[in-house]
């Protein structure tokens, strides 16, 4: 059976930037199990899998256009430290869910002074030339759930 539309594909990856700094691997956690065409991994690695089967090996090397995107510096504020009200101790690093006109952005702390927190709304990948080294394990039909949810269950998927 080939990846396509609504078929699911069990792949193990590694998952490195140009300069060859590993970002994720799916090494000792199981294979990354996605429903084909849901959006759950990335555009480019998606479109450099349709048509593979179990045992093909694919080397993708993916724009940040079919990743998560260039990085945009006005995502990037300054914002008043006592908007973090009830955290103690605020850290570079830290991960905040912050309400948008837009909807809910995930924002990264950068820096921190005195009165302000600099965070950051922009992926953590965002501008990174992604560059995959995959290998199909399975593809299979989903369930019935599987389709109405629009992601794998159980092993490498998703744990409900």
């Amino acid at each position: 059976m080939k990846i396509a539309e609504n078929k699911v594909a069990l792949i193990d990856y590694t998952l490195t930037d140009n300069e060859g700094e590993m970002i994720d691997s799916s090494e000792g956690a199981g294979p990354l199990a996605y429903l084909h065409g849901a959006g759950n991994i990335v555009e480019g690695l998606e479109e450099a899998l349709i048509g593979k089967e179990a045992g093909d090996k694919v080397k993708a090397s993916i724009e940040p256009e079919k990743a998560y995107g260039e990085r945009h510096e006005d995502m990037k504020q300054d914002v008043p430290k006592e908007l973090f009200g009830g955290v103690e101790n605020i850290e570079v690093g830290m991960q905040f869910q912050s309400e948008t006109d837009e909807g809910p952005v995930l924002v990264t702390v950068m820096a921190i002074s005195e009165e302000m927190v600099t965070v950051d709304g922009n992926h953590p990948l965002a501008g990174v030339h992604l560059n995959f080294d995959v290998t199909v394990r399975e593809v299979r039909e989903p369930t019935e759930e599987e389709l109405e949810h629009g992601h794998v269950h159980g092993e490498g998927g998703h744990q409900h």
